[in-house]
């Protein structure tokens, strides 16, 4: 027990009769502590908009089953922004289609809460002897929707991703930025609460990445969507996270979390991102030494 001036320093567990902490509090305050932090952990638990349990992915059987995810345990929250970084093979794409429900995990449990989920891949895989809006419209119609309105849904998407009137040109007469923001705008006619994105911008130039981050982000503080997003690119990371989840080198599993403070709009080339990308990427580097040696 610490003294200043005659005073007890805050915090102090308050002296029992023989002079010594009253152990019985300090007990009993540690308790409190420790429920409301399993109270805390719960109610993140329960809010979880995707949740991955003890997650693991074996491809193959006998000896030349190959073990693709590891006890991968993670969640999103509702309106959370997470970025899955980590090296070629590691199982990101892998993980991703599992929560899409393109695949079955070996063992281990997903949840998303019933939520809608929809999967952007990095190619905008559009169909081109199709007009934009109508690419946008096959999403629609595959949700029952009208002829007429899935027409008008199909022009506002389009116009919440900044394609107001290229509505009636076909893939090859738009750039590679125009033709995902396209892609985006039919995975939002899905109307789902859920966006899985694989690399959605790493075929693309600096510059038009660098506007596309500005709308998604956009779009998602407008649609409170919880993103799962996957990315070799360590600064799109660290400028698009809430947080930044590293896996490990081939089997996946999760070896680091970064929070992302959110203090003030980010730029790619900001200090901040650049810090954060600075000891992420040292974290990769330790990480793919390890498997090297």
């Amino acid at each position: 027990m610490s003294i200043l001036n005659g005073r007890m320093s805050p915090g102090e567990p308050v002296p029992g009769p023989s002079g010594y902490p009253d152990l019985t509090a300090v007990a009993d305050r540690t308790a409190q502590q420790e429920s409301t932090a399993q109270l805390e952990s719960t109610w993140q638990q329960e809010s979880a908009a995707v949740r991955l349990t003890e997650v693991s992915k074996v491809y193959g059987q006998g000896r030349g089953a190959l073990l693709a995810l590891d006890k991968v345990s993670l969640s999103v929250a509702p309106g959370e922004f997470v970025c899955l970084i980590g090296a070629s093979g590691c199982g990101k794409s892998t993980l991703l289609s599992l929560v899409a429900g393109l695949d079955q995990p070996t063992s281990g449990q997903i949840d998303t809460s019933g939520l809608k989920v929809t999967l952007m891949f990095q190619e905008p895989a559009l169909f081109p002897w199709l007009t934009a809006a109508r690419n946008v419209e096959l999403a629609l119609q595959a949700r029952g929707i009208s002829k007429a309105e899935r027409r008008a849904r199909a022009l506002d998407l389009l116009e919440a991703v900044h394609l107001g009137g290229f509505g009636t040109k076909r893939p090859h007469e738009l750039s590679g930025g125009m033709r995902q923001r396209v892609a985006m705008a039919r995975s939002l006619a899905q109307d789902a609460d859920v966006l899985l994105m694989d690399e959605p911008f790493g075929a693309l130039d600096a510059m038009t990445r660098d506007l596309l981050h500005d709308e998604l982000e956009r779009i998602c503080a407008e649609r409170t969507l919880s993103v799962l997003f996957v990315t070799h690119n360590v600064r799109e990371a660290a400028r698009l996270g809430d947080r930044v989840i590293v896996l490990s080198s081939r089997p996946g599993r999760v070896i680091e979390e970064y929070d992302v403070p959110r203090n003030e709009p980010r730029r790619i080339d900001s200090f901040d991102v650049a810090e954060l990308a600075s000891t992420i990427t040292d974290r990769l580097r330790q990480e793919m030494s390890r498997h090297v040696n």
